[in-house]
């Protein structure tokens, strides 16, 4: 191997791929960077095995090759050079680096211990512009869950519905996010580990051409300029969540969604003592919304808004699901309804129903 890239170009590949590397893994060679020559293109892999990210960069090649190095040293390395041309050169396993007054080697391992690549082998393929999906996952990833206990709700879960719509979706069973994309399709059914969704969305950056997805029953394939994430499906059956979507509220309130976002921050510094809880009172009376809180030892809050009320009641809540909701919503305006104060929460935009966000109450 041997050849000339940019600093800027390698480095934005690299920071790309090599945060899916693993140095926890029980295969050593997982914390490595797979670097390839193909098509005149230096191509750059990293993977976790449920993960797999491919980065191609141009390149003036000289000599084909291929080698693997740790990610976190030759990503660290790079990031540190200055901007311009680097040389990459092979000398059996030992990757030598050229960037003006910087030089360097770096012992590598050989590329025929690396796991080979997953292909979709005759898959659906579709495309969607990358922006749609971008703001899609911005607003669906915070409601899916962490907890391993329970892997069918720690995916995104990406379906076709009746209508022929695509709606991407995601669920803690705490709260619940969905978004309705306005473009066609037929027999999708994805269920993507959030983690995979997250990288994608570091991924897709600033890309704004279209994404092509592949898909089978196993994997997953998103194809973004020069940048491809593989990710491993997840098995097994969502919930059908569309049954705790409320039709109708007694309860609702809309008002600026500044004025919501600002009373409930306000109030969730006082909540901290009671993780969180906040309780939310609705004044048809007097056309407003009040959020009191109560920290026993520090002291207690009352903020209101004021909004156009339809029925009243209080409902408490975890602030912290409400205020990565109301950050995620684009529209100036929000819908707040509720029907009893065991019964789930639905924000809305007035203005956009193609975004819905459900936060299930606090018994308080």
């Amino acid at each position: 191997m041997k050849l000339q890239v940019t600093q800027e170009n390698l480095n934005k590949a690299l920071s790309s791929v090599s945060r899916v590397a693993s140095s926890r893994s029980a295969l050593p060679i997982l914390a490595n960077v797979l670097l390839k020559t193909t098509n005149n293109r230096l191509c750059i892999v990293a993977t976790n095995l449920d993960i797999a990210i491919t980065y191609y960069v141009g390149t003036k090649l000289k000599e084909e090759g291929s080698i693997t190095v740790p990610a976190r040293l030759m990503q660290d390395f790079v990031s540190s050079l200055p901007i311009g041309v680097i040389d990459l050169s092979l000398d059996d396993y030992k990757l030598h680096i050229s960037a003006g007054q910087y030089t360097s080697t770096i012992n590598g391992i050989s590329a025929e211990e690396y796991p080979d690549m997953p292909k979709v082998e005759n898959g659906s393929q579709w495309t969607i512009a990358a922006s749609d999906l971008k703001k899609a996952l911005q607003q669906v990833v915070i409601a899916a869950s962490g907890d391993e206990t329970r892997p069918v709700l720690t995916g995104v879960y990406i379906w076709s519905d009746p209508d022929g719509a695509l709606c991407i979706a995601a669920t803690d069973s705490h709260r619940l996010a969905e978004k309705t994309l306005k473009q066609k399709s037929d027999g999708v059914n994805l269920l993507v580990p959030v983690s995979a969704m997250q990288d994608l969305l570091r991924l897709i950056g600033d890309y704004n051409g279209d994404i092509t997805v592949t898909h089978d029953d196993q994997q997953v394939l998103f194809e973004a300029g020069d940048a491809q994430l593989m990710a491993r499906l997840i098995d097994g059956k969502y919930p059908d969540y569309k049954k705790l979507i409320p039709a109708e509220f007694a309860t609702s309130i809309t008002l600026p969604r500044a004025d919501l976002l600002n009373v409930t921050k306000v109030s969730s510094l006082f909540a901290r003592e009671s993780a969180g809880s906040v309780t939310l009172t609705v004044d048809e009376e007097k056309q407003e919304l009040s959020i009191t809180s109560v920290a026993s030892q520090l002291g207690e809050n009352t903020s209101t808004a004021s909004g156009k009320v339809v029925g009243g009641g209080s409902i408490t809540l975890n602030s912290r699901y409400l205020l990565d909701a109301l950050q995620v919503f684009g529209g100036e305006q929000i819908t707040f309804g509720f029907n009893g104060k065991l019964e789930p929460v639905l924000l809305s935009d007035p203005d956009d129903s193609d975004y819905i966000h459900i936060i299930m109450p606090l018994k308080s």
